[in-house]
């Protein structure tokens, strides 16, 4: 049984526990994780490393670059055959890992319950898979007729250099559709992060502005790194509806590439996960002229500025009129179940190490729970994911990060594109002290004495554990059984497991009785953790005559 620790006066100061995780690692990788593990003081400018390669050996978190644009980012586009150009089995793991759902009109395509590869086998590593991959197109195409195909690379077609994007062209020509690769090789990064920068350029590159549609709404807006885990893109999107605010496209939760190509006639880009998607918001508003916002509807009180905050950006009445009349309706009905919860959970102790910006938003959750926040970090997040925007300027540019196509983005040519009168709003709006193509970070809202760690590994999570005693554990399938056996709960952040959704208002109160649910229960105190009483596995080897 763990025993709890009191938090009352404020957090221990870590730089004892930062010592002794130090203290195992060789000498030059303690003087690199040491740059990746801040003791947080939110008072100051604090810098750490971060978008930096894994120490071979350790057991990270971590998923690689083909994860991030294949199973990310363009995974839960419905409309869209993502077809990858490798082994089975890479396929396998980006197939319908996250819980991504999509609500599909009758008559329309959904090709996200199907996995779709060329199966790469041994004599086509040897004298190359083109001809393959283009038959795996073509036959997608005559059983599915789908109106795009992208065409994922990975390590091996990296390796022996099929040419996917020449494939792709050819292909386009031959077929009518939409067909684009993506050069996202596993390795080709330091972790997805690479992967969400590819998926990124190459989707506005191959799909943003090719349908100049004309308006439909008065309040035209882009949802960006929304991906519907558990039908959290469905309570967003009923919200706006009810507002009357028109969602184009989202980037890429119930989303599809039809939606995307004529995102770029909307008023506003708002970001959710800034790291995965600020890529093309940046590149939207070079070339088209919209601006771009920071926004979160991960928590109750979250999801009310959120609302409030687009409210204010288009300066309507009735529209201000109606999102102050959902969010008194709807806070309503979360403060009844918050104060219910909050009086059996309040003073717990959460850790919590999600990928993108889910390390940052849940812990308003937490917060509206008196839920303390003691350790956080991501698994591939940027320096500006943590100290916020103001430091880009500043970040190096490394070898890893020249892997991967900066576009050239210039302002249209098209006269009737470009949105002269959002240039001149977001400057008026500027002026008065409004915030676009900004984000914080998350270590300015995290605690004194806080445990700041990028690409936290197996052995750190172990130490945290011993020295926070903590309620909860928040982070992904690979460290959710170990965990468990720690007697810790771990609430499962990338998929949800079964849960969700979680965003806004219905979201928030899901939250909070999962929470109770796990927090309220005796039965994580009668969990021992076996290596307890056989600490160690003594193994031998005998040869026989």
């Amino acid at each position: 049984m763990v025993k709890k620790k009191d938090y009352t006066n404020g957090l221990p100061d870590p730089a004892p526990l930062k010592e002794e995780i130090l203290s195992k690692y060789p000498r030059k990788v303690a003087k690199k994780r040491d740059k990746s593990m801040v003791i947080n003081d939110p008072e100051k400018d604090q810098e750490i490393t971060a978008n930096v390669r894994t120490i071979p050996g350790i057991i990270t978190q971590r998923g690689c670059t083909y994860a991030g644009c294949k199973g990310v980012v363009l995974g839960p586009t419905r409309d869209i055959i993502n077809l990858v150009h490798g082994p089975i089995g890479c396929s396998f793991y980006a197939w319908l890992t996250r819980r991504n759902q999509t609500h599909v009109p009758e008559g329309g395509d959904n090709f996200i319950t199907y996995c779709f590869s060329t199966d790469m086998q041994d004599e086509n590593i040897v004298f190359g898979g083109e001809a393959k991959l283009k038959e795996a197109v073509r036959e997608a195409y005559e059983m599915f007729g789908p109106k795009a195909i992208g065409i994922f690379s990975t390590c091996p077609v990296g390796l022996i250099g099929d040419d996917v994007h020449a494939v792709a062209r050819e292909m386009k020509a031959e077929l009518g559709i939409n067909i684009f690769g993506f050069s996202c090789e596993g390795y080709r990064g330091v972790s997805q992060s690479a992967g969400h920068h590819i998926a990124n350029n190459q989707v506005f590159k191959n799909v943003v502005g090719n349908n100049d549609r004309a308006r439909n709404g008065k309040f035209q807006v882009n949802l960006l790194g929304e991906y519907n885990i558990g039908g959290d893109a469905f309570e967003i999107e009923r919200l706006f509806e009810e507002a009357g605010i028109e969602l184009l496209s989202t980037f890429s939760g119930n989303s599809t590439i039809e939606s995307m190509e004529y995102a770029h006639t909307a008023d506003l880009n708002m970001v959710m996960c800034h790291r995965s998607i600020n890529y093309i918001a940046e590149m939207m508003e070079e070339k088209y002229g919209i601006p771009w916002i920071k926004v979160s509807f991960v928590g109750a009180e979250s999801s009310m500025k959120s609302l409030k905050k687009i409210a204010e950006y288009f300066g309507d009445a009735e529209l201000t009129a109606k999102v102050e009349e959902i969010c008194a309706r709807e806070m309503i009905k979360v403060n009844a179940v918050k104060e219910e919860v909050k009086a059996k959970v309040e003073g717990k102790v959460a850790m919590m190490f999600v990928g993108g910006s889910r390390a940052h938003h849940y812990q308003d959750l937490f917060n509206e729970l008196g839920i303390r926040v003691v350790s956080a970090g991501y698994e591939f997040a940027h320096r500006d994911d943590y100290e916020g925007r103001k430091v880009i300027p500043n970040i190096k540019i490394d070898a890893d990060t020249r892997n991967i196509e900066e576009l050239e983005v210039t302002k249209t040519e098209n006269p009737e594109l470009w949105r002269e009168d959002l240039v001149a709003k977001k400057a008026a709006l500027t002026e008065a002290g409004y915030a676009f193509s900004d984000y914080q970070g998350m270590m300015p809202e995290m605690k004194k004495n806080s445990l700041v760690i990028d690409d936290v590994n197996h052995w750190e999570t172990e130490k945290l554990i011993e020295f926070y005693k903590p309620d909860v554990f928040c982070a992904g399938i690979k460290e959710k059984y170990v965990v468990q056996k720690y007697g810790v709960p771990l609430k499962q952040l990338h998929s949800y497991d079964y849960g969700g959704p979680y965003t806004c208002f219905d979201g928030a109160i899901n939250f909070y009785k999962e929470m109770q649910r796990m927090l309220d229960t005796k039965i994580w105190k009668l969990v021992d953790a076996p290596w307890k009483n056989e600490p160690e596995i003594v193994g031998s080897m005998t040869i026989e005559a």
